[in-house]
């Protein structure tokens, strides 16, 4: 199974990736994810995304590429791979296409999560996370047993600096006017299934189990 989540940033994407990814042994490839160890080691590509990530704008193409390019060549094992935050933008699109097509390895579906403007702002405004171990938090939703602490490691939470309210108004803007066409982009191609993502988590991942059926292994 080799599946797209797109959707504005705090829609559910990473959350549904990780319950699809234990359920059907795939790998989950978040470029958030990548990004922030790259920060977090302070390697090149870290440092020079860490400007971009701070004011909520898009990391340019060519690290996002470099570091997926990287991480799909060696998938070893894995019942295909679920990628979330990637591609942002169409040239990104076309350059996915190239490097999975060289390994004859074409996506089966991408997945569009719809969820309200204002859902968004309040579930991204809300997260808290632990910059020790990684685990994240809700204040609203999912918050820590422990008050302001991490339950796992007992690490101080803090709001990654992408989530202030100024951050998200740039990342909502950033992704109407660059991410947006993406959508037209697939739809195009045939690959697109919209999914409403503004119920609870299992009643999406649900809806979402029903798209995904017919590309799950065997």
């Amino acid at each position: 199974m080799r599946v797209v989540f797109l959707g504005a940033p705090g829609v559910g994407k990473g959350t549904q990736a990780d319950r699809v990814a234990a359920a059907s042994k795939s790998v989950k490839l978040s470029t958030g994810d990548l990004l922030r160890e790259a920060v977090r080691n302070q390697t090149t590509l870290g440092r020079e995304a860490k400007g971009y990530m701070d004011q909520g704008k898009l990391v340019p193409d060519s690290v996002v590429i470099g570091l997926v390019r990287e991480k799909l060549a060696d998938l070893s094992g894995a019942n295909g791979f679920i990628l979330d935050g990637f591609p942002r933008t169409v040239v990104q699109a076309e350059e996915l296409n190239r490097v999975l097509a060289s390994a004859n390895t074409p996506l089966d579906r991408v997945v569009n999560f719809q969820v309200s403007r204002e859902d968004v702002v309040r579930r991204l405004s809300g997260r808290r996370s632990c910059p020790k171990c990684q685990a994240t938090f809700h204040v609203d939703f999912a918050p820590s047993k422990k008050g302001n602490v991490c339950d796992r490691c007992g690490e101080p939470l803090v709001q990654r600096s992408d989530d202030r309210p100024e951050a998200i108004e740039t990342r909502l803007k950033v992704y109407e006017e660059q991410t947006a066409p993406l959508i037209r982009y697939y739809r195009e191609r045939q690959l697109l299934s919209e999914l409403d993502g503004s119920g609870s988590v299992d009643a999406v991942f649900e809806g979402l189990s029903r798209v995904l059926a017919p590309y799950r292994p065997t």
